[in-house]
C-alpha cells in the first residue's frame, strides 16, 4: 500500500510536468473506486489551470483555479506519466491530458483509491494529526497524547489522529531504531523515549522519501519506477531472520490485525 513516502515521491515526480498547465481533457473509464469519482468531474475541471500540487497525509491535492481534486492511491493505485498515444492498460481507470501534451494516468487494480472534487475544503482531511516532518510533531506531543492510553505503542503512532504517515513499515522501523517493543503500552513510555521515537519517525520517513519510497508488490513512482528503501529495512517483513544488531531471530506478532516484527533483545 502506498504510504506517505511513496505519495510524496509520486508528487515530486509528476509536479514538474503538470503544474502550471491547463487540463485539456479528463477521461474517466471506471469511476467505481472506493469513493466514487465525483459526478461530472470532467466538465468541472476541463479548461482550468492546475496551479499547484500539495500533499496532506497520503492524499494528493491538485489545486485548480476554482477548487481542487483530491487523489488517494488506495491499496494499489499509482500515477504514471505516459505518452498520450500509449495503449491503455487494464486497470487504467482515469487519464488527464494537459495543455503541454503530458498525459497522467491513474492505475488501480483493486480500485481502493479516490478522485474527488471540492470547490472548498475536503472533509476527509478533517481531524488529521500533524505532518511528521514538521515542527508540529515531536516527542512531547506523543507523550501528552499517550497518557493513560493502554493501547500498544505501534497502533498508537499509526493512528492518523496522532501523526499522519507512520504506516506499518515505517512505524516498525522507527520503533526498532528507538529500541521500543511495538507491543509496549503507549501510556507507560517516558517523555525521553518518545522524544527519541519522534526523531526516528522523522528520520525513517525522510530517508524513504530520499530513496524513492519502499518497493512493494504494487508500488511504482510517477515514472513507473520502483522505490529503493526496502533495501535498508531492518525488521519489516523479516520475521524469523537474524537481527542486524544482535543476530537473535526476530519475533513476529499480530497487533491491530497487522504483522509486527521486532527484536526481543534490542527492543524493550
Amino acid at each position: 500500500m502506498p504510504e506517505l513516502p511513496e505519495v510524496e515521491t509520486t508528487l515530486r515526480g509528476i509536479e514538474p510536468h503538470i503544474a502550471g498547465t491547463v487540463i485539456d481533457r479528463l477521461r474517466v473509464f471506471n469511476g467505481s473506486l472506493r469513493w466514487p469519482v465525483t459526478q461530472g468531474i470532467s466538465a468541472i475541471v476541463e479548461g482550468q489551470q492546475l496551479q499547484s500540487l500539495t500533499r496532506r497525509a497520503k492524499y494528493l491535492l491538485l489545486h485548480l483555479e476554482r477548487g481542487s481534486m483530491m487523489i488517494h492511491l488506495g491499496m494499489s493505485g499509482s500515477l504514471r506519466l505516459v505518452d498520450k498515444n500509449t495503449e491503455r492498460r487494464k486497470h487504467d481507470h482515469i487519464e488527464m491530458h494537459m495543455s503541454n501534451g503530458t498525459c497522467l494516468r491513474y492505475h488501480d487494480p483493486r480500485r481502493f483509491g479516490a478522485w474527488l472534487w471540492s470547490g472548498g475544503e475536503h472533509h476527509q482531511l478533517d481531524h488529521l494529526g500533524p505532518e511528521p516532518l514538521t515542527d508540529d510533531f515531536n516527542g512531547k506531543r506523543l507523550y501528552v497524547m499517550s497518557r493513560k492510553r493502554k493501547v500498544a505503542v505501534k497502533p498508537f503512532i499509526m493512528d492518523n489522529k496522532t501523526v499522519v504517515g507512520a504506516g506499518n513499515i515505517y512505524a516498525s522501523e522507527a520503533l526498532y531504531r528507538s529500541g521500543i517493543r511495538p507491543d509496549r503500552e503507549a501510556g507507560k513510555i517516558s517523555l525521553q523515549r518518545y522524544e527519541v521515537l519522534a526523531g526516528h519517525i522523522k528520520d525513517v520517513l525522510q530517508a524513504a522519501i530520499e530513496q524513492g519510497g519502499t518497493t512493494l508488490r504494487d508500488f511504482v513512482n510517477g515514472n513507473g519506477e520502483p522505490g529503493y528503501f526496502q533495501q535498508t529495512l531492518a525488521v519489516y517483513g523479516r520475521g524469523g531472520e537474524p537481527c542486524i544488531s544482535c543476530e537473535k531471530p526476530l519475533s513476529e506478532i499480530r497487533l491491530g490485525q497487522r504483522s509486527s516484527v521486532f527484536c526481543g533483545r534490542c527492543q524493550r
